[in-house]
């Protein structure tokens, strides 16, 4: 396999744990998307998103979008799974995953934060206050969602929540939210950054990391 990502890219940060939870071996392509490489006629022919990650199987068929790549990882190569089996807890599970994939993520990403620039004037200290915002609002609604004792989000193993939070945390540090409020979900991280898993995908220990 081989996984067409950047090393700060969240998503990619995402599938990446993903893969070595899973214990698959895979082979890294950078995309640059400060240097715009998303763009690239071949690359927009592989993804027409034009956005990282994507995951291109050993027979050629090519993945995209994180959410998808990890739910044909799960259902490909079960053990370990990202999801329980009984329909309330992996209801529960999903919910916490959307909220940062699909309520965080998504309003701070490169495209969004780069049209607040070019089309409506934010400066970088708007920008920032905007993603900051948008973290801890998010942070605020995950932590809520969580139950009392597991060491992981809901379980005392990884779950797809767990997998996203960890890769969105990443970036709550970058931009300096204030996590003083998160204190569960900082305990989460610890306990992640225990598993060679979570932290081989860390963004600085990636080969295009600069």
């Amino acid at each position: 396999m081989k996984l067409y990502g950047y090393w700060r890219s969240t998503t990619s940060y995402r599938v990446r744990i993903a893969l070595n939870l899973k214990g698959l071996d895979y082979d890294q392509t950078s995309v640059d998307l400060v240097a715009g490489e998303q763009q690239d006629a071949d690359y927009a022919t592989l993804n027409p998103g034009q956005g990282v990650p994507t995951l291109v199987l050993d027979d050629g068929t090519v993945l995209t979008q994180s959410l998808a790549i990890i739910d044909y990882l799960d259902a490909t190569y079960p053990d370990p799974a990202f999801l329980p089996t009984d329909a309330v807890a992996r209801a529960k599970v999903l919910a916490a995953a959307h909220t940062i994939a699909m309520d965080i993520h998504p309003v701070n990403n490169l495209k969004v934060v780069g049209r607040l620039k070019s089309e409506h004037g934010a400066s970088t200290d708007d920008s920032i206050n905007w993603m900051h915002h948008w973290m801890t609002d998010g942070f605020h609604a995950y932590q809520g969602l969580l139950p009392e004792g597991p060491i992981f989000s809901f379980s005392d193993t990884p779950t797809l929540a767990d997998i996203c939070l960890v890769a969105q945390l990443y970036n709550a540090h970058r931009w300096g939210v204030d996590m003083t409020p998160f204190q569960r979900l900082l305990q989460i991280e610890e306990a992640a950054m225990k598993l060679p898993a979570f932290e081989a995908a860390r963004p600085e220990n990636q080969p295009d990391a600069t």
